[in-house]
């Protein structure tokens, strides 16, 4: 064979290998943002994991003890948990508020009915059985209630959007408040198996349900402990870890910038404290920040001005320098300033300094860049990467700009 030929099939192997890798990152990526995928919502992800499923159980059973599970209609990543920390809630669907733990027990209590209800039925007929099986768990479900019947149609309409129940005739979309809607429901019995994954162990409390779900395997425990922090919240602090995983993160920290990188595009940002993963797509997490909306531009105003307040004490105290504390007072004068200046832009119900306050905190603590302690708050050195150097500009108005 000729030189040139031979270079010519070495260049498109490289070609062929790149390619596969870019298509295992993101399939990576998509199964993580997403661990359910199915085949007729996520069509692009879910053809991509199809066609990887064999490299992608192996990479993540060895990379983060997850289990993936893919069929020819769906692919589900079990994922372990990391322990305590900011909460995930699920969201609903449509509206993205997240589930409440009402939310959740009537969720619960919709999956054990269609477990033993048939393949096809009526609306009224489901939530009649959802109703007889929350009187069992102890849980009340008035179905005359509003807020009940809301509750349970947003069950529903995750599990539809799910695929785990289909809309045969007729739709759930207005039954909350008007009794006369009707549908028929297929269930789809591989996916209601698919979803449930519910092994309480020796937990005697949802706390110990938490702690035993998110250790890993005896074998290489702190490598998977840490990588699933830093994969699933991207704040990684040094001091909550254990001093065996401590010891490894110290190791292998640059190694495992550089791999995460290759992985799943990842930039992980090395600090004392610990590091951060960014995606620069801003495509794998649920929630971004910087982020649209009041709460999101507020979170960053007021994390403005606790960073300019913390700054000059962190840089003094050369120990614990992760987290900085913030007095109430100190909270509550930075939310007041940030309404005064910026308060004209906000949504109306933002305009409300408890209002606003709460929801600044909330979406801080998501991120685990804030967390309540005693009277006021703890303040992670991480928030100073993302203080904003605002300033109001008033612009002029068309009226004002002569030709």
């Amino acid at each position: 064979m000729s030189p040139v030929r031979i270079l010519a099939r070495r260049d498109e192997r490289r070609t062929t290998d790149l390619m596969r890798e870019n298509e295992l990152r993101e399939a990576r990526r998509a199964l993580l943002a997403k661990p359910w995928l199915t085949r007729e919502r996520d069509t692009e992800e879910f053809r991509l994991v199809r066609r990887h499923r064999e490299a992608l159980t192996t990479w993540f059973a060895d990379t983060l003890r997850y289990r993936l599970e893919c069929d020819t209609e769906t692919a589900r990543l079990r994922k372990a948990g990391i322990g305590s920390g900011p909460p995930r809630p699920l969201l609903r669907t449509g509206t993205k508020a997240p589930y409440g733990p009402r939310g959740y027990a009537l969720l619960v209590a919709v999956l054990a009915s269609l477990t033993r209800e048939r393949d096809q039925l009526l609306l009224e007929d489901l939530a009649l059985a959802v109703r007889a099986t929350a009187a069992e768990a102890e849980v009340s479900l008035d179905l005359e209630q509003l807020a009940d019947r809301r509750l349970l149609q947003a069950a529903l309409r995750t599990l539809l959007d799910l695929g785990v129940l289909v809309e045969r005739d007729g739709t759930v979309e207005g039954w909350d408040t008007d009794r006369r809607v009707q549908a028929l429901l297929d269930v789809r019995r591989d996916r209601l198996a698919l979803l449930l994954d519910v092994h309480l162990g020796r937990a005697e409390d949802p706390f110990a349900f938490l702690d035993i779900a998110a250790v890993p395997s005896a074998a290489g425990g702190a490598r998977v402990a840490v990588r699933r922090r830093l994969v699933e919240h991207p704040v990684l602090d040094t001091a909550t870890m254990s001093e065996e995983e401590s010891q490894w993160w110290r190791r292998n920290r640059g190694r495992e910038a550089n791999l995460l990188a290759d992985w799943l595009g990842l930039q992980v940002e090395l600090r004392a404290e610990g590091a951060v993963a960014v995606d620069p797509d801003g495509w794998l997490t649920d929630r971004d920040l910087p982020g649209a909306g009041t709460a999101a531009h507020a979170a960053l105003l007021v994390l403005q001005l606790l960073v300019a307040g913390c700054r000059d004490g962190a840089l003094a105290e050369k120990q614990q320098r992760a987290w900085r504390p913030v007095s109430d007072a100190d909270f509550d004068a930075a939310v007041s300033r940030v309404l005064e200046a910026y308060g004209r832009g906000f949504a109306k119900d933002f305009r409300e300094p408890d209002f606003l306050r709460t929801h600044v905190a909330d979406t801080l603590a998501a991120f685990g860049l804030l967390r309540p302690d005693g009277d006021g708050f703890l303040l992670h050195a991480a928030a100073a990467r993302y203080a904003t150097n605002a300033e109001v500009i008033d612009a002029p108005t068309l009226f004002d700009v002569e030709d």
